[in-house]
């Protein structure tokens, strides 16, 4: 038997179970996997061992880790990092059968041994199976690793989504002492059709050390590795933080039983940054040493995003000394008859925070081609429900007067400053007779529900709608903030640190959002924890479209 022969036995053998990071996925429901320090700690020290099986051709390293991203009703983009240079190979199956074998790009040092690859044709409301292994020059064929994922339908049908936000921030790692970053196992326990992280997927600004003292006294322990000891200057840290991420079982086991929609906000670079920004030490978590030019850090921040997202060749293409793409990473994904996800990019065309703290006129948190780009699409959209997944949320006070990298001003008068962009779209809206709009974040670290009206705003011309936010995943969680009143938002819920100090990411402070849309198109959205109990709920009757206004 050949290893491609024996590759494909084997995923026939396994017939729709798949077997990966200490849990099976398939029919069977997934309980929580402890989490083994030992193995962790072994991944980040681990070096590369050369295989070799008798009867087949010579193997080599093992694919360390594979997620699926931006699945869509035809579509889906595949991806996997190595231990050594190698062809992404891709076998994907659906129902038991074998469809075929598809060669993905070379995963080299320039990649950091990362390859995706997107595959079309895909047939909606399918269930999916794809092994992915690498193979090198010398005819060596790597250990395969297996994602699932489901096409969505585009007749109505059951669909569901759950999304947060904030990975390893304020120094809280991978603890094994608590079973790692619990709140992935929180999403992975839901099973939803797709997960959407809303941002701050690393936070390459803080370090991780060895321990945490808790207020209480308590010690926190981190799993630690040499490029997570102080704020990424180089690109090799930023790389770094990803792979760290990548460590934990938890994640391994989201990755592997459902697709993500990923997003970036400002922690895969540095706190609250803006194109063009300086470095000011007085206010960064960690001094900064070797770089304080922020389109620098930028730029390596984007390319080590690009390299570890399952996200579309299309999304990542660079231009200029900046390093971002000519659109963006705004996108729309599409998940069906029921559901569009539209997500934003709110740094790469941003303006600054301190333009934004004093200006009448409008200043930039998407950019001219990013707003005129979300009007066109959700106007567009014949999906019954709009989903758009924000970097911040829209109408939260600062915490702090210095503190204006969000939407909200402290000012609930007429829009300024960043509101002029959010009065745009949601007038258009209105113009246009869109419905069935709803707007998702994470950011902030804890979980809140918002409702808008023109009724309690001076601002009016908009229709009614809601806002969830749900984290922090792995990170602290913060105390609870006003709201802005410039869209008229009432604060029907709100979660999150009872105290001042910094707390440990606990199930119980950890906060995961969960979108349910049954087959006629009800929408219950619910807040919960990182224990699974549901804090919060909302149901939502979907409205029809209206005539747009002349």
């Amino acid at each position: 038997m050949t290893r491609a022969q024996h590759l494909g036995s084997s995923l026939l053998r396994r017939r729709g179970v798949l077997a990966l990071g200490g849990g099976v996925v398939g029919g069977i429901a997934l309980g929580r996997p402890p989490v083994d320090g030992a193995a962790i700690q072994a991944r980040v020290t681990q070096k590369p061992v050369q295989r070799s099986t008798p009867g087949l051709l010579p193997t080599r390293d093992a694919v360390t880790h594979v997620q699926c991203g931006d699945v869509t009703p035809t579509s889906a983009v595949l991806w996997a990092r190595g231990e050594a240079p190698g062809n992404l190979q891709v076998r994907l199956s659906s129902g038991g059968r074998v469809l075929g074998t598809r060669v993905g790009p070379t995963a080299n040092a320039g990649s950091d041994l990362t390859a995706r690859l997107a595959v079309a044709d895909l047939e909606p409301g399918r269930e999916y199976e794809a092994e992915l292994w690498f193979a090198g020059s010398d005819g060596s064929l790597g250990e395969p690793r297996t994602v699932a994922f489901s096409t969505p339908s585009t007749s109505p049908a059951a669909t569901t989504f759950a999304w947060s936000g904030d990975t390893c921030g304020q120094g809280y790692g991978i603890n094994p002492d608590v079973g790692g970053l619990v709140g992935y196992g929180a999403v992975a326990d839901l099973r939803p059709d797709v997960f959407i992280h809303c941002g701050d997927n690393i936070y390459a600004d803080e370090p991780i050390t060895d321990t945490v003292l808790e207020p209480d006294g308590s010690v926190w322990r981190n799993v630690v590795t040499e490029q997570v000891g102080r704020p990424a200057q180089t690109l090799e840290e930023f790389r770094g933080r990803y792979r760290y991420v990548l460590l934990d079982e938890n994640v391994r086991r989201l990755h592997a039983q459902v697709p993500v929609i990923s997003q970036w906000d400002d922690h895969e670079t540095t706190n609250n940054w803006y194109p063009g920004e300086r470095i000011d030490n007085d206010r960064a978590f960690a001094p900064y040493t070797d770089e304080l030019d922020v389109d620098t850090l930028a730029r390596m921040g984007r390319q080590a995003f690009g390299e570890y997202m399952p996200i579309g060749q299309q999304h990542l293409l660079g231009r200029g000394s900046t390093g971002f793409a000519e659109k963006g990473l705004y996108r729309k994904v599409a998940r069906g008859a029921h559901l569009d996800v539209f997500c934003l990019d709110q740094r790469t065309f941003r303006g600054s925070n301190e333009d934004a703290a004093t200006a009448e006129g409008s200043v930039a948190s998407m950019g001219e081609e990013q707003v005129e780009w979300l009007i066109r699409e959700v106007t567009a959209s014949r999906a019954t429900w709009k989903v758009i997944s924000a970097d911040q949320p829209l109408a939260l006070a600062p915490r702090r007067d210095f503190d204006y990298d969000g939407i909200g001003n402290n000012d609930s008068g007429v829009p300024r400053g960043r509101e002029h962009e959010i009065a745009r779209v949601l007038s258009a809206f209105k113009a246009a007779g869109v419905r069935n709009v709803v707007w998702i974040t994470a950011d902030v670290h804890f979980t809140a529900a918002h409702h808008f009206s023109p009724e309690r705003a001076d601002f009016t011309d908009f229709d009614p709608f809601w806002e969830f936010v749900a984290g922090p995943l792995a990170a602290s969680s913060f105390r609870t903030t006003e709201v802005d009143g410039t869209f008229g938002a009432r604060q029907v819920f709100a979660r999150g640190n009872p105290g001042r100090s910094r707390r440990a990411p606990t199930p119980e402070l950890t906060f995961v959002g969960h979108g349910s849309i049954d087959a006629d198109g009800r929408l219950r959205v619910e807040l919960r924890d990182g224990t699974g109990a549901v804090l919060h709920s909302v149901d939502l009757e979907p409205e029809r479209a209206v005539t747009p206004r002349a």
